[in-house]
């Protein structure tokens, strides 16, 4: 056989399987930025494994675009501007990244949207990321959350407290993003609806005593000490010292509070009057799918944001397949496909939601967390819930309205 010959054998055997392999596979990789370390480190690996089981559900029910895989990367943001920075940099420049889940804290997200990604055009959906601070963001449409903003939290708690009878409190808040804004949102909303402040105090992090502010808070004479901080950090040691000395006789916390740790660390039988708020999902079919895909997959359905986790990834998968894998078309995307007119798309319905964009078809993703109608800054409406410590848990007690 000659030159020739074998040439153009060669140049059929290659063009034949040219023919009968299949399109190029679009791998798409999205970043899951979570305060690994820091003073919400027990809550990360709840919102890691809720983000974690959507891709898992994307990639088991055709993948992304043409047979492509969604992969992520995942970045410690600490709870901290700096930390948080650098993540979001690592995920952007070197992981190229199309969007990211996260960060988790208030101060993390204004940090690392303000610094780059919304320089660099990169969507971000925030699970856990509270503070009304977010909301003022100039960031040209990028910068989503999946879960209401403190100021609704805070309004929200203030008027549950009324409702309860508790009429004066002491408030002692983490001078951060977080524990001010919701302070702010708090103490305009309890002083509005006629109740009185004893005591409003911020703090910083990482003391080893706080019981002089204690006094000082309990002077005023509540018996009530409200604490906007972290179960994982400074909030733990406030809550411990006020409890060792009997400053106060009740003590309500936010969501940052609401820390399986601190059942562990101060013991149920201390926290009889200990509670907090926290956002819960709507009892809905798509919060029941994702309870049970979450439990068969050896995860807490109560953890708390993982509802919120989940849904941020996969919207933001939902978004990719929208835009084609476009990241300029992100947000716009992202809007179309959590938002009415179109099929109802309920958690772990990738397949369903796939086929419906391919065809054209509008679709409407109805959330774990509940019907992410996104507003102009990119908020959401929600729900949240009162818990009290009982049978070595947090159980809901009352909706907050």
């Amino acid at each position: 056989m000659n030159k020739k010959t074998i040439a153009t054998l060669v140049g059929s055997l290659l063009g034949a399987a040219v023919l009968a392999a299949p399109a190029h596979a679009q791998n798409v990789k999205i970043g899951l930025l979570a305060g690994i370390s820091g003073p919400i480190a027990a809550m990360a690996p709840g919102m890691l494994d809720a983000s974690r089981l959507a891709i898992a559900q994307v990639n088991e029910q055709g993948g992304i675009l043409n047979n492509g895989k969604l992969e992520f990367t995942i970045g410690d943001s600490a709870c901290n501007p700096q930390n948080a920075t650098d993540a979001a940099t690592k995920a952007v420049n070197i992981d190229r990244v199309v969007a990211i889940v996260g960060p988790s804290c208030s101060g993390a997200v204004l940090a690392a949207a303000n610094s780059v990604t919304i320089p660099a055009g990169v969507l971000m959906v925030t699970p856990s990321g509270t503070s009304p601070e977010i909301t003022k963001l100039n960031d040209k449409d990028l910068v989503f959350r999946t879960l209401p903003s403190d100021d609704y939290q805070g309004r929200a708690l203030a008027r549950s407290l009324l409702e309860r009878g508790t009429k004066t409190v002491a408030v002692a808040y983490l001078n951060n993003d977080y524990g001010k804004g919701l302070a702010e949102s708090f103490k305009a909303e309890f002083e509005a609806k006629g109740g009185k402040l004893a005591g409003y105090s911020g703090h910083e992090g990482g003391k080893a005593s706080y019981r002089s502010d204690l006094a000082q808070l309990a002077r005023g004479g509540a018996d009530t000490l409200v604490i906007f901080d972290y179960g994982d950090g400074t909030g733990l040691t406030i809550l411990r010292q006020a409890l060792e000395n009997g400053f106060f006789k009740q003590y309500v916390g936010a969501d940052g509070m609401k820390i399986d740790s601190i059942i562990r660390s101060l013991g149920e039988k201390n926290l009889a009057n200990f509670f907090t708020s926290a956002p819960v999902g709507e009892a809905t079919q798509a919060l029941e799918l994702f309870n049970k895909a979450f439990a068969a997959a050896g995860h807490d359905p109560n953890a708390v944001f993982a509802t919120s986790a989940y849904d941020a990834a996969f919207l933001v998968a939902l978004a990719i397949e929208k835009a084609g894998g476009d990241k300029a078309k992100l947000s716009e995307a992202l809007r179309a496909v959590a938002s009415g007119p179109g099929e109802p798309i309920l958690p772990g319905e990738w397949a369903k939601a796939k086929k419906l964009i391919a065809e054209g078809k509008d679709i409407d993703y109805k959330g774990a967390g509940g019907d992410h109608e996104f507003d102009q800054a990119g908020d959401v409406p929600g729900t949240y819930a009162l818990f009290k410590v009982a049978n070595g848990t947090y159980e809901a007690i009352a909706d907050m309205k």
